[in-house]
């Protein structure tokens, strides 16, 4: 029984270890700086859907790298971006005081540097790009959908919503949003009017509301707020919104 666990066991480990994504820090361009962030690509050649990932307030800590490694073992080549250039914080007070340090042109100058990188790589399909983001990130998400004509599909994770029509006529990628119904800086209200204006355009949207969840829910770092079960539910919605937009 033994020997026959062992086996097992040093089989299952031969399986996770050639499934893990290859990470690597990467630099390039946005405008006259140069910006960091970290790459996460599957095994094999490719070339991969690629997509943007956007953190917390928090900066680049490692739940959000950890998204980025899981998505690669899904399949895609995840850019990790890092607005904060370097900094992560540890208090909310913190967080809040790096958020309002970076100028908010500066950040979509990135994200178009981290949408440009992406498209540039030969092992990432360019037409096949997505974007997602949590918290803070999850504003900017929807950011680069307005700024990126040819993104192929957006993830809102109880983000900022823009409200001028004129600005949401941009959109071209598939949106799927998801909030709670608890948040108290994210109207329920405001979500139902955004999903109802995109629907209106002939935008394809996708809204998730969970009733009883509040903001951060999918985080388990956020020991008040974290739902487990609203979380799996969540990430199941996000990699099969993922694969019908960027794999097919």
């Amino acid at each position: 029984m033994l020997t026959r666990a062992f086996t097992f066991m040093f089989v299952l480990l031969l399986t996770i270890s050639a499934s893990a994504a290859d990470s690597k820090p990467v630099s390039y361009k946005s405008g006259d700086e140069t910006v960091k962030g970290i790459l996460y690509t599957p095994s094999g050649a490719g070339p991969f859907p690629g997509i943007i990932v956007i953190h917390e307030w928090w900066g680049l800590n490692d739940w959000v790298k950890e998204q980025a490694s899981k998505l690669a073992d899904q399949g895609y080549a995840a850019l990790a971006v890092d607005l904060y250039r370097g900094k992560v914080a540890k208090t909310p007070d913190e967080a809040h005081e790096i958020m309002r340090g970076v100028p908010e042109d500066r950040a979509k100058r990135d994200l178009h540097a981290a949408y440009q990188y992406l498209v540039s790589q030969k092992n990432v399909k360019p037409n096949r790009i997505g974007a997602i983001g949590w918290c803070m990130g999850g504003g900017y998400a929807l950011d680069v959908a307005l700024q990126e004509p040819t993104l192929a599909a957006d993830v809102i994770n109880y983000g900022h919503l823009a409200t001028d029509q004129n600005a949401l006529k941009n959109i071209s990628a598939a949106i799927l949003g998801i909030f709670g119904g608890q948040d108290r800086g994210i109207p329920v209200e405001d979500v139902k009017q955004f999903q109802k204006t995109l629907e209106g355009m002939g935008k394809r949207v996708e809204i998730k509301i969970y009733s009883d969840a509040g903001h951060a829910f999918e985080n388990p770092n956020n020991k008040e707020g974290y739902r487990a079960e609203d979380a799996a539910d969540a990430w199941k919605r996000t990699l099969t919104f993922l694969a019908d937009t960027l794999k097919k």
